[in-house]
């Protein structure tokens, strides 16, 4: 029997047009809310609620070019999943922190609350495309309109959102929809969630279907390792070497984990996702895998 097209399967397309950063429609929010450390990271120590000394007049980046030569591949890698945007475009009118300067404390909070309802949105938008998770996607897309509806809400209501309980259910979903779609590789699955695997070396490992949800992976070899079906959920991939490796199917991979890792274009990517300009293009000359 033929079944009907299933709209969501358009989900994961359109969360990745609207769930992106556009630092044009944005006032510079993550570049003053946040704080960040001297680290191999960022190249100086700037506390939350000050202005990044690089932050120019038009909320623009004076380094975004080239934030890596100048020791801020943390910037380079930040992605908001679009909460600037709507933080500073619906939730606060299009008013910025600069020329509302009583409005910045609330802004700012508003803005660390945004990012992670809408990275949520995407983490669903990704699920409701994934077809073997047919059987929660009633739920899914239920968790969906409760989230987008939080946020449009007002600035204050925002601020009252128990936060940590709704990722909480929301995770309890999407962990459902993982486990569905893992199932369909045989035989037992290697579980590395929450694990530390720092350095590791994993080359040409099979990691087929494995939970690597909240892993640290920094600076693990996963080079040629098959990672279809593996749930990458919040896997720490800072300069981890992808080279070659199989993430072609790989679940809920972000594109800020690949701009953090290490890979070239022999590095099979979802087709979603862009290959990081800085990776390094395969010894033998080869052309970018599909």
């Amino acid at each position: 029997m033929s079944e009907e097209p299933d709209p969501s399967a358009s989900a994961l397309g359109d969360g990745h047009r609207v769930l992106r950063a556009d630092c044009g429609r944005c006032f510079g929010l993550c570049c003053v809310a946040s704080a960040f450390s001297a680290s191999a990271d960022f190249a100086i120590d700037k506390p939350a609620g000050h202005p990044c000394p690089h932050l120019r007049a038009d909320f623009r980046c004076g380094i975004h070019n080239d934030l890596r030569r100048h020791g801020f591949p943390g910037c380079a890698v930040y992605d908001c999943f679009g909460a600037g945007q709507q933080v500073s475009q619906v939730t606060f009118a299009g008013r910025d922190w600069h020329q509302d300067p009583q409005a910045a404390t609330q802004m700012f909070a508003v803005f660390a609350i945004m990012r992670q309802l809408h990275e949520l949105l995407w983490y669903l938008a990704a699920a409701l495309a994934l077809a073997p998770a047919r059987a929660v996607h009633g739920e899914l897309r239920r968790a969906l309109t409760a989230t987008e509806a939080m946020t449009g809400s007002p600035a204050d209501a925002l601020l009252e959102l128990d936060i940590q309980a709704h990722r909480e259910r929301v995770n309890a979903v999407l962990l459902q929809a993982s486990d569905l779609v893992r199932a369909q590789i045989p035989g037992g699955k290697p579980d590395h969630r929450g694990a530390d695997l720092t350095g590791a070396r994993l080359a040409h490992a099979d990691l087929a279907g494995a939970s690597l949800r909240g892993a640290r992976l920094i600076g693990a070899d996963l080079s040629r390792a098959d990672l279809s079906l593996a749930d990458l959920t919040g896997a720490d991939l800072r300069a981890a070497s992808l080279h070659g490796a199989d993430l072609a199917r790989s679940l809920f991979l972000t594109q800020s984990q690949l701009d953090a890792a290490d890979g070239d274009a022999s590095t099979k990517l979802p087709p979603s996702l862009t290959r990081p300009a800085h990776w390094s293009p395969p010894a033998d000359g080869s052309t970018p895998a599909s």
